[in-house]
């Protein structure tokens, strides 16, 4: 959603790096281009000129002058003003001391409130809790039917004692009496007490504008259950009206703090980051899709470097941490360190993962650095994880653990099993070798996942050296002679070594005659005290 932003402010930043000491008047063409690019992605006006004022009077104070590098140090500011204006430290909910913790879901019609509702339910089940919905919105058209299919899919029981307004009157049935959303709600606290829920969301109407019946119909219901938390549902793409719409609902209703919903949208949004400046609420959730899966809690220094384009890789690391099952990464890393070789049986396991993630397109979009390659992303092809999958579930066992034995024809029939070509095939075959060098570069350097070939250095993986670089292990294996003679020497030694044999020194050589007895092993060497650790003891 604020690619536009995003974009601006990283070019704006990208000619500030070229100066090496900054002046005036170049501060004042930075913020300048600063409050184009906040009002261009409609920020609210009173926002942009707060904001602006004080990244230019902390980028005029001793703090920039004084430093070693002033870009940067203007782009920290930059960033953190833009934490401030997202609501600074991330709150989470507040439960009651004496269950059921009330939630109530206010907002417009539209706002996307009902699926928000089972997303909310599905990420408090994952934590342990036991919620359950309250289908109190009875006046848009089968809001109580939305509500019910959502409950089942994310695995939460729904309260609803009255259908509600419907398309037809087939549906309803004869003479179904208007509901009251209030009883219902008060019936839904009733039953969350007697079943011993500790968590009770209640789902409430909206209307398409701000109006007194709808005002009054929420309040009714506040002082009916008494929420410990009222949550504001705001659409992300509605512009300058969110402002407005949140300013009415905080002097009506009140509320303690805000969701963002569709943030995955194509809109400037930029209305919907001032919504925590404007009322003082703290922004709590962002739902970033239509699956029940794509709800996040709201980090604002997240969201602040994601909008500058330093990535956010703490939410890469959550979502991977959920993604993948501990014990079967750690009994990767065990084969890896055993020596065992990378399959592509373990290739499909990290793809099923990486789908278990979610999209590629978001996942990527929050490595730092990744707004310069956007059309790329893109343009990236979600359905290339199936492809992937499909190459691999096509291919045999034996083919799975040794690709080297795949020749034409075993490419054929993958392709022919897989539904793609053999080219396709060659590909991820390319791919997987590539990711198997990697995966033994990285099992040489230590039993520690690190970056490949750095495992002997502090804090990359493999043994630490007490602050000084460990010795690198000798290398056995020398380049082959030119001399066939030589060569031919060389390979004959190499094949007893292979086979568990001592080479034979030649006849003549420096060290005496052949058939020399072998050297003695290092048990069998007789070491100082103290000295040890150095040969690994």
């Amino acid at each position: 959603m604020f690619a536009t932003l995003s974009d601006r402010l990283t070019a704006t930043f990208k000619n500030l790096r070229s100066k090496g000491r900054l002046s005036e008047a170049d501060i004042d063409a930075t913020v300048r281009e600063i409050r184009r690019a906040l009002l261009d992605a409609d920020v609210a006006v009173s926002v942009v000129r707060a904001f602006t004022g004080t990244v230019r009077e902390r980028a005029l104070s001793a703090e920039v002058s004084g430093a070693l590098n002033p870009a940067q140090q203007v782009v920290k500011i930059v960033n953190e003003e833009l934490v401030a204006v997202l609501g600074g430290e991330q709150r989470a909910l507040r439960f009651a001391k004496t269950p059921p913790t009330v939630i109530l879901l206010a907002g417009l019609q539209g706002a996307g409130k009902t699926t928000l509702a089972g997303k909310l339910a599905r990420h408090l089940r994952e934590q342990g809790h036991t919620p359950l919905l309250v289908a109190a919105d009875l006046q848009r058209p089968n809001a109580v039917t939305q509500l019910q299919v959502v409950g089942e899919r994310a695995g939460v029981p729904v309260h609803a004692p009255h259908p509600g307004t419907q398309e037809s009157a087939e549906a309803a049935g004869p003479a179904v009496p208007p509901g009251d959303p209030v009883a219902v709600a008060r019936e839904g606290l009733d039953l969350a007490r007697t079943r011993q829920h500790d968590v009770l969301i209640v789902d409430t109407a909206g209307r398409l504008g701000v109006d007194a019946e709808m005002m009054q119909q929420a309040a009714d219901i506040r002082d009916a259950v008494q929420p410990d938390e009222i949550l504001f549902v705001i659409d992300a793409m509605i512009g300058q009206d969110a402002v407005t719409t949140a300013q009415a609902f905080a002097d009506g209703v009140g509320f303690t703090g805000v969701v963002l919903s569709k943030l995955d949208g194509d809109a400037r949004g930029g209305a919907a980051l001032s919504v925590a400046s404007v009322t003082g609420r703290p922004i709590m959730f962002a739902s970033t899709g239509e699956k029940l899966t794509d709800f996040e809690v709201f980090h604002p220094d997240r969201m602040a470097s994601r909008i500058l384009d330093m990535g956010d890789v703490l939410s890469l690391i959550e979502q991977a941490e959920k993604a993948f099952d501990a014990e079967q990464a750690e009994r990767m890393a065990g084969k890896l360190a055993g020596g065992e070789d990378f399959t592509l049986e373990d290739f499909l396991v990290q793809v099923q993962g990486l789908r278990q993630m979610g999209s590629m397109k978001k996942m990527l979009g929050m490595l730092p650095g990744m707004g310069q390659m956007r059309e790329a992303i893109d343009s990236f092809d979600e359905r290339e994880v199936d492809r992937i999958e499909a190459i691999v579930r096509s291919m045999t066992p034996a083919e799975r653990s040794t690709p080297k034995i795949i020749n034409g024809s075993r490419r054929a029939r993958i392709a022919r099993g897989s539904g793609t070509t053999a080219s396709e095939v060659n590909q991820l075959l390319e791919r997987f070798a590539a990711a198997q060098k990697m995966m033994r570069q990285m099992a040489r350097g230590g039993a520690t996942p690190g970056m490949p070939g750095m495992g002997a250095l502090p804090g990359m993986g493999g043994k630490k050296s007490r602050g000084r670089m460990a010795p690198q292990p000798k290398k056995g294996k020398k380049g082959r002679s030119g001399n066939p003679a030589k060569r031919a020497q060389q390979e004959r030694e190499a094949a007893e070594r292979a086979a568990g044999r001592t080479p034979q020194a030649p006849a003549g050589s420096a060290f005496g005659l052949g058939g020399a007895r072998p050297p003695a092993e290092p048990a069998d060497v007789e070491v100082p005290p103290g000295l040890e650790r150095f040969l690994g003891r």
